[in-house]
């Protein structure tokens, strides 16, 4: 059996390569989310405001954003198989009126009590803890 002998360069090169390849595709990756953008339908059993819109992305792995429909949000998500947690979210401070604050209110609370979700087709849904239906989206083009 032949032996090698690798130069301490050539041992870091290769060892970086094998390190590239797990991160490029982690185990339990979601292809479903990773780089989608999706547009809020309902919040449970309620419809949501037509405008302006309510949106969730999810730009790479790890990362969340959105807008919220009057501010724009952002923060980390971790995703194990269907269970779905966000970390705490920022937010820009745009003062919502009316309605709009309201659902702003309720859609970026529900998006910290998410538990876990589903992808059927173009539709997201991401169950909530303390609400009986989950929170309904469809998928946007991505840009």
């Amino acid at each position: 059996m032949p032996f090698h002998r690798f130069t301490p360069l050539a041992l870091i090169a290769l060892l970086g390569s094998l390190l590239s390849a797990c991160a490029a595709t982690p185990a339990a990756s979601p292809p479903a989310l990773w780089g989608s953008q999706w547009q809020l339908q309902q919040i449970g059993a309620d419809a949501v405001l037509p405008q302006p819109v309510a949106t969730l992305a999810f730009p790479q792995a790890g990362q969340a954003a959105g807008h919220g429909a009057c501010n724009r949000f952002f923060g980390s998500v971790t995703v194990e198989g269907e269970q779905l947690r966000f970390g705490p979210l920022g937010a820009t401070k745009m003062a919502c009126m009316g309605g709009v604050g309201e659902q702003e209110s309720r859609y970026l609370a529900a998006l910290q009590q998410a538990q876990r979700h589903e992808v059927q087709g173009d539709t997201l849904l991401i169950h909530t803890q303390g609400m009986d239906q989950p929170l309904r989206f469809t998928r946007l083009p991505n840009r």
